[in-house]
């Protein structure tokens, strides 16, 4: 057997490519997190997760290194720099951040901490954004980007925001939105500072590109802004039209559609400064991709370009542009989302069983068994080789399809139908091992190889913490975080929690291909088997619904150093109790009507006063936990129903006495207490 290597494992799982050094394989065989980049100190992975438990934080967890947002933030900015110096660039940078990607309070918090000293600011889609831009950007030179459809309201409080020192632009997503700035403004007696949002021709490439071109939601037409200035001549304010954007879809694959939408934005850029616009900005927008599978390819899940190309070629188009006509160069805005924040969180989920079809062992043959169609199908297992494994894969099929017509006529009977069954598995597996020696592989065998693939359950919800996955098909890397000195001879599914047919992943990452099962170890009695997806950071958890009523998952803020790691924030998971609130149900009315039920069977006597204790137990504990399963749980127990209610006060106690000693919230989320680590922070150090 082929001697397995942790090199092998991330040559397989191809860590090193979509990593972007970030993440790792160790020696001791876990995924190791370098949130400053590679080379710097690491955090094993698997550790981290165990220490995390041990201090009372469950799975599925959400693991953020806002390091990595920091590190991202200042490869942008250092990029642009860099082409600033290339093409003799005389405008600034001032990149903002898209809070839509992810609003977490303290993401956006570190965002603009960590921005500061780049003057990264931030861009506001809606009136709830703007609102908490506002609260948060308290850097007077960043700039306060206001897109999205805007009511009276909403420009208003854009526009007395400039008397708090915020530095806010609005920008015209629409022709309509002109004259309600300029009278909102005159009203106010405020000067404005607008942007037009130009609707390009040029499209973008990807998964979204349909958001992009001529019919696009947003923009304004070339017509649109040939009479927006018509009016802001009128008005005397063509000095208020500071900025020209334009947006042409997230996750851009192909470096050429950048290029095109940034000729066509430019050559407007240039004729509505000639026009007598006071523009000073040029912002081109979000679109920046994320290589989610390391090929480095044009393809939907990857990007053709690095962040040093995009920023040359941004640079070297409005350079280019504006020197032709003489015009000074402009600051330039990005709106990167995606690429920023994609990297920093990690979502840990464990394994609860698995379904394993795969079998090698033949059923033994029962005495005088007659039945045609078992006895061929015993003969061409025994007879299967690679030059009739066609033809023979054929023939299966045929029985096995052959078997379930008689079944259902009532000429097999069900112990027959299963020997059948796994006559039928065991073939399908020597065939599969056999599929694999040859050259001109048949049709069937990738039929085969689906079937066979295993099911690993696990811990999560798709719709709550991967919801792209299932919605546009988005593809993130995936793998087991430990173990990874051994060879993972499984090849498995993945399937949620949910009671949702799609609730499964079965297309994988691949640096070829999409693979239809992922590679897994089986997993060891009295061992938690963690798997590990990767670049989650970005829209998946504002996009997440609480599909069978799965709620938001624990989530903490790992901060690394030399000495180690810090665990700066812990946010607490829904409870049960939290999500039924949010489809208006009331924890004291449920209880209420339950335990009216229980009383009324008391009366008939159908339930004793035990075990209706033990009901009522369950019920109120079981109102305050965890939306998603316990591993501890699932241990069979053959405890009785006084054992089950002793444990159960006992875990009611314990809770009380972490309260009690401040290390839990009331609630009963976390066995962690939000208001140890807001005193600064827990730390611990981990093997380097």
């Amino acid at each position: 057997m082929e001697i397995w290597s942790t090199k092998k494992s991330a040559e397989l799982y191809n860590i090193d490519a979509w990593g972007a050094g970030f993440f790792r394989v160790n020696d001791k065989g876990n995924v190791e997190v370098t949130p400053h980049g590679a080379g710097q100190p690491g955090i094993d992975l698997k550790e981290l997760v165990q220490d995390l438990q041990e201090r009372g934080m469950r799975t599925p967890l959400l693991v953020r290194f806002p390091d990595i947002v920091n590190a991202r933030i200042k490869l942008l900015s250092t990029a642009f720099h860099n082409a600033f110096q290339t093409y003799n660039f005389k405008g600034q940078y001032r990149g903002v951040f898209p809070i839509k990607v992810n609003q977490q309070r303290f993401l956006v918090d570190e965002i603009v901490n960590f921005g500061r000293q780049y003057g990264l600011g931030l861009e506001a889609g809606s009136k709830p954004e703007l609102l908490i831009s506002l609260a948060m950007m308290d850097n007077p030179e960043a700039l306060l980007i206001c897109n999205g459809f805007k009511d009276p309201e909403y420009v208003e409080t854009a526009l007395l925001s400039q008397k708090l020192g915020r530095n806010t632009i609005i920008v015209l997503d629409r022709y309509s939105e002109l004259d309600l700035v300029i009278r909102t403004a005159k009203s106010l007696g405020i000067s404005p500072r607008i942007g037009f949002r130009a609707k390009l021709e040029a499209k973008g490439a990807g998964k979204w590109v349909e958001s992009s071109g001529a019919k696009s939601k947003f923009g304004l037409t070339a017509s649109e802004m040939v009479k927006g200035m018509d009016v802001l001549k009128a008005e005397g304010m063509c000095h208020c039209l500071e900025l020209l954007h334009f947006h042409i879809g997230s996750q851009i694959t192909a470096l050429r559609a950048i290029k095109d939408s940034l000729t066509e934005a430019s050559r407007i850029y240039v004729d509505l400064a000639e026009m007598g616009a006071g523009l000073k900005f040029l912002d081109v927008g979000g679109g920046l991709g994320v290589d989610y599978d390391g090929s480095q390819t044009n393809w939907e899940n990857s990007i053709n370009y690095t962040i040093q190309e995009y920023a040359n070629d941004v640079v070297a188009h409005i350079a280019a542009a504006c020197d032709a006509k003489g015009l000074p160069h402009p600051s330039i805005v990005t709106e990167s989302g995606r690429a920023l924040v994609a990297h920093h969180s990690v979502l840990v989920f464990d394994v609860l069983g698995t379904h394993c079809i795969k079998v090698n062992d033949l059923p033994p043959e029962a005495e005088n068994e007659k039945q045609e169609t078992i006895v061929e199908l015993r003969s061409l297992y025994n007879t299967l080789t690679a030059k009739n494994l066609n033809e023979h894969m054929q023939d299966a099929f045929k029985l096995r399809d052959d078997g379930v017509s008689l079944f259902n006529l009532g000429h097999l009977n069900l112990k027959q139908r299963a020997v059948l069954e796994k006559l039928f598995w065991a073939f399908c597996t020597k065939a599969l091992e056999i599929g694999e020696q040859v050259a001109r592989k048949p049709e069937e065998l990738a039929v085969v190889r689906r079937s066979l693939a295993d099911s690993y359950y696990c811990n999560f919800s798709i719709f709550q913490s991967a919801p792209d996955t299932w919605a546009v098909d988005q593809l993130f890397p995936i793998m087991p975080i430990h173990r990874l000195k051994e060879r993972p001879d499984r090849k498995a599914e993945l399937l949620d929690l949910t009671c949702d047919s799609d609730g499964k992943i079965d297309r994988f990452i691949d640096i070829k291909d999409v693979k239809e099962t992922l590679e897994l170890h089986m997993p060891k009695e009295g061992e938690t088997y963690h798997i590990g997806m990767f670049l989650i950071g970005a829209y998946q958890e504002i996009l997440g619904d609480f599909h069978n009523l799965f709620g938001d998952t624990d989530a903490v803020h790992v901060s690394a150093s030399a000495s180690g790691y810090t665990i700066e924030h812990v946010v607490a998971g829904d409870s049960i109790n939290e999500v039924l609130g949010y489809v208006e149900y009331d924890r004291h009315t449920l209880i209420r009507q339950v335990r009216g039920a229980v009383e009324k069977a008391l009366s008939a006597k159908k339930i004793s006063l035990e075990e209706s204790r033990l009901l009522m137990r369950h019920y109120e504990d079981g109102l305050s936990r965890y939306t998603y399963l316990d591993p501890a749980d699932l241990v069979n127990r053959s405890e009785s129903a006084v054992d089950a209610l002793k444990r159960i006060t006992q875990r009611q106690e314990h809770g009380a006495r972490l309260i009690g000693a401040g290390q839990a919230s009331p609630g009963g989320n976390s066995a962690l207490a939000a208001a140890t680590f807001a005193a600064g922070g827990l730390s611990a150090k981990t093997p380097q």
